[in-house]
């Protein structure tokens, strides 16, 4: 029982942190953020997601990391940003598809 309680505990932590970082994240739209630093910080926070995951892999291999839960929530986690990243791009590619086809 308390296994469970301390995942409870531990994912109701990287809710909070989760939540911390969005509220983070949207009190900048205030400031005067261009577009194209949002996609590079986005960008940038999707690599280093990537590199803790393969970090995480790594050290669980090794057998310094016993937690697989966590391993397999970074996992996770990269894996999301990667694909949010590739529809991202794809949206804006068919948009930039969009523009040129319009006629003048």
């Amino acid at each position: 029982m308390t296994t469970i309680n301390s995942s409870a505990f531990k994912i109701d932590n990287m809710h909070a942190k989760v939540l911390e970082k969005a509220a983070e994240n949207l009190g900048t739209s205030g400031q005067n953020v261009g577009f194209s630093d949002r996609m590079q910080n986005a960008l940038n926070d999707v690599a280093d997601a990537q590199k803790q995951a393969a970090d995480g892999m790594k050290a669980f291999d090794l057998g310094l990391e016993n937690d697989l839960s966590k391993v397999m929530v970074d996992q996770q986690v990269s894996s999301l940003g990667f694909q949010l990243t590739l529809n991202v791009r794809n949206k804006m590619l068919s948009a930039y598809k969009d523009i040129l086809n319009m006629p003048v």
